[in-house]
């Protein structure tokens, strides 16, 4: 489902975070409705070993159904999507997700920046990215690839983050759209995603 805020439309949210992302997750996701009408694909860095628990955690405890990401899925609305442990998780064009266990990059996989780079490239000014708490750089190029393609960036505030190193980072790379706090962000999702109201002729017959 396309939505769109005045005349901007969007059709996906991506979302890397890693240091203190559980937790961050948890109050992100829990805050959407369940009729929230965009999917989101989300990069959580996590260890290899690691089971999909994270994923039917968020399920459990959020309105939006949250599940682990499969190679040539297809994204849904209402819907969140976990990069599965030691997999790249790429958005591509058509809304097809896929899987890949090309190298690390910025030392992680799963990168937000492989995850914000292909869906930069699928969606250009219709994708949405965030990024949340983490100690390191990843997706501070893959944000500036999605503002260069049009897309909208939301970053937690700084102060806000268990971890500042990420958003600090992702801040530094690029002039972004909203710095806000982690209990905003979930309402201004919505606001992205709500479609404008059309206003009809109150004076036609």
């Amino acid at each position: 489902m396309t939505t769109r805020l005045g005349q901007r439309r969007f059709q996906a949210v991506v979302v890397g975070v890693s240091t203190g992302g559980m937790q961050a997750l948890k109050l992100l996701l829990g805050q959407l409705p369940a009729d929230f009408p965009l999917p989101l694909v989300i990069v959580q860095h996590i260890n290899p070993e690691s089971d999909d628990s994270l994923a039917r955690l968020l399920d459990e405890l959020c309105g939006i159904r949250v599940k682990e990401a499969d190679d040539q899925e297809q994204i849904l609305p209402g819907t969140a999507y976990l990069a599965p442990p030691n997999y790249h998780l790429l958005l591509e064009q058509g809304g097809r997700l896929a899987l890949s266990a090309d190298p690390p990059v910025s030392f992680a996989r799963p990168s937000v920046d492989v995850l914000f780079e292909t869906a930069a490239e699928a969606y250009g000014p219709e994708l949405v990215g965030v990024v949340l708490t983490g100690a390191n750089c990843d997706g501070s190029r893959g944000l500036k690839t999605l503002k260069a393609m049009g897309g909208m960036a939301i970053v937690q505030d700084p102060a806000d983050a268990e971890a500042p190193q990420m958003p600090s980072s992702a801040l530094a790379a690029t002039v972004v759209d909203h710095v806000l706090s982690l209990a905003d962000i979930a309402s201004q999702l919505v606001r992205l995603a709500t479609p404008a109201p059309q206003h009809g002729n109150r004076y036609a017959a």
